[in-house]
């Protein structure tokens, strides 16, 4: 597989930046990341987005509702962004949301999850879980058919949205008509070829991969936990049919396929997108990789048929 030339010459300037200096602190962890995300690109036009307060976990939890269309009722995505769960929130992922909500042609509903280390496992799971059901609850409120709500996410984002697909099933509800698996992180608990192969120099590294789920989770949290680990659970049977992207590049690529295989062996309905010349994460840089930009347009014709 042969990277893409924009994706390497963006992976020279970040290694380039970065150079050798000290392990970053948590401020510095989130800056760079939001700093990086505002390589999404420009926004396309949306008719109405709207901040939504609905009671969670841990207080007051905040959603964001973006509508393509200002009037009728929508299916909707409920979307859960990434970060290694100690990063990320409604700001940074708002062009990237705007984009999936645009090209889906569907509602989306961003939500902005507790993050680590301040909030620790299972508290970013508490909360998109939580999410799941409030949304569906006032789907008719929201201009949301209840009968087309789906879950979708970018890397552990994507994780997050596979456990609370898991949890949908188990806990009675709701169904749901769609999971939408953005490079997901989707085992914890081991370590691929790919995260190997890919350790350093491809963006997302060992070291923070490493930092991040240890600011997440507390001495002696077991890392197959289905809700850390969607891979490893043992059923994943009568699940939503699945949309799974991966990046030829990147760490989190074996699981992803794995998870795919794993869903198509338990009778899932899936369709895989993958992207030889990608890294992690390259749906959120197309303002540096130029290929995101069909890659929206492909992701959005297949969720448009999912959906309806």
């Amino acid at each position: 597989m042969i990277l893409d030339p924009h994706a390497k010459r963006l992976l020279d300037m970040l290694g380039a930046a970065a150079g050798g200096g000290a392990e970053p602190t948590l401020a510095q962890r989130r800056q760079a990341f939001a700093n990086l995300m505002r390589l999404s690109g420009r926004a396309p036009a949306i008719a109405q987005v709207e901040d939504v307060a609905m009671p969670g976990p841990g207080g007051t939890l905040p959603l964001r509702l973006y509508r393509p269309a200002a009037v009728g009722t929508l299916p909707a995505l409920v979307f859960f962004h990434g970060g290694g769960l100690v990063a990320g929130s409604l700001e940074t992922h708002d062009a990237m949301v705007r984009t999936l909500a645009a090209e889906a042609g569907c509602a989306v509903v961003a939500v902005g999850y507790r993050l680590a280390p301040e909030h620790r496992f299972p508290a970013a799971f508490e909360d998109c879980a939580t999410a799941l059901r409030r949304v569906a609850e006032h789907a008719a409120r929201l201009g949301l058919d209840p009968h087309r709500v789906g879950v979708a996410g970018d890397s552990v984002g994507g994780g997050l949205a596979a456990a609370v697909a898991l949890a949908a099933r188990d806990g009675g509800g709701p169904r749901l008509a769609l999971q939408v698996l953005l490079y997901p992180v989707l085992d914890q608990s081991r370590e691929t070829a790919s995260r190997r192969e890919f350790a350093r120099g491809y963006f997302l590294d060992r070291e923070t991969v490493a930092r991040d789920l240890a600011d997440c989770c507390p001495p002696g949290t077991d890392l197959a936990d289905p809700r850390l680990s969607p891979l490893r659970a043992a059923d994943l049977g009568n699940l939503p049919p699945a949309i799974v992207v991966t990046a030829g590049h990147d760490p989190m690529r074996d699981e992803g396929e794995a998870y795919a295989d794993a869903l198509a062996a338990a009778g899932v309905s899936v369709v895989r997108q993958p992207y030889p010349g990608m890294i992690h994460h390259f749906l959120g840089l197309g303002a540096a990789i130029p290929h995101a930009r069909e890659a929206w347009r492909d992701l959005g014709a297949a969720i448009r048929r999912a959906l309806g």
